[in-house]
Order: C-alpha cells, then structure tokens, then sequence
C-alpha cells in the first residue's frame, strides 16, 4: 500500500491549514496515511551553533524518516504577511540540514489556505518555489480562500461546492502522479 504523510505547515493549536490538511486526506482511500499535527512538535530556532552543539534532535530525524518512506507528502501552509510561516520555514531549514534532499524525487501536494481573500497564495507560490531545491515535484496546488466562509469546521468540511470540485481535481491529480 502506498503512504502518504500529511501535515500543516503551522504549530498553532486552532491552525485552519490543520483543519484543511484533515480534511484532505479524509478524503483519500487506499493509502496508508501519517497525519501529523505540527502543534505537538516543537523545534528550536535553526541556527548552525546550535547544530554543532546539540546535532538534531530525535523527533526532527524521525519526521525526516517518515518523509524519506513516504511515496507523497501533503503539506497545507499557513501565510504571514505573504509568506510561509516562521516556523514552517525553521522546520524546512532544520530537514534540509539533516539531508539535503529529503524530498527527492516526492510528489508533494501543497495547499493552504487563510481567512482572507487570497487564501494564502502567496505562501503557497514561495513554498511552491522553495521545495524542489529539496528535491520536491510540486505539481498540484489548492487554495482556499476565505475559510471563514467556505469552511464548517464544526462539520470537518468545505462548504462551496466550486472549490470542492477544485480541491478534489487537484487532489485526484496528486494521487494519480503516485500510483
């Protein structure tokens, strides 16, 4: 059976892009799927002292081991001021640190979204832009905009049938690429 892992790019405990990540690989059949919520992991700030110091800690090196297995990773960032977050950005510099390319050769799904009329475009271009330097094949995006106001999180679900079949069509397609 083919795995997926599946996470936000966020450590908040309420992370929409969480409920959005859920919500995704609810939708998914016949995989083996890892769904990962950031807010219980922590990592400190990236920085090369503290590497030599330290080294990496055993949760950092096991989330990369769970990406290496996976044959797909779905990654929903979160945007702050039209960027992926710190700490999305801290864990991607602490994984590429342990190997370089954790991501080689991965279909990696991103998506994201923000109460906001963009629904976090702008993280999801520099993301789609930054993992292939990992090794990433960045194929499919979704972006939901306003979650607000098409999302029910009480229910787990989207609500605006237009970006349903939008997320759904560029899900089927991320699957497709890893079968």
């Amino acid at each position: 059976m083919k795995k997926l892992i599946a996470f936000a790019g966020s450590n908040s405990s309420t992370s929409i892009n969480y409920e959005l990540v859920k919500y995704t690989v609810s939708l998914i059949d016949d995989f083996d799927i890892q769904l990962l919520n950031m807010a219980k992991v922590e990592f400190p700030m990236f920085s090369e002292d503290l590497e030599r110091a330290k080294g990496y800690q055993d949760s950092l090196v096991a989330l990369k081991d769970d990406i290496v297995e996976a044959d797909g990773v779905i990654i929903s960032v979160n945007e702050h001021n039209g960027n992926p977050s710190a700490y999305f950005k801290n864990l991607i510099d602490w994984l590429s640190r342990v190997d370089r390319k954790f991501l080689n050769e991965k279909y990696v799904f991103v998506l994201g979204t923000s109460n906001g009329a963009r629904g976090a475009t702008g993280s999801i271009g520099v993301t789609e832009k930054l993992l292939p330097r990992f090794g990433a094949q960045v194929e499919d995006i979704f972006s939901l905009p306003n979650f607000k106001e098409n999302f029910s999180v009480k229910k787990g679900v989207m609500t605006n049938t237009e970006l349903i079949e939008k997320h759904q069509e560029a899900l089927q397609n991320f699957l497709k690429k890893i079968y």
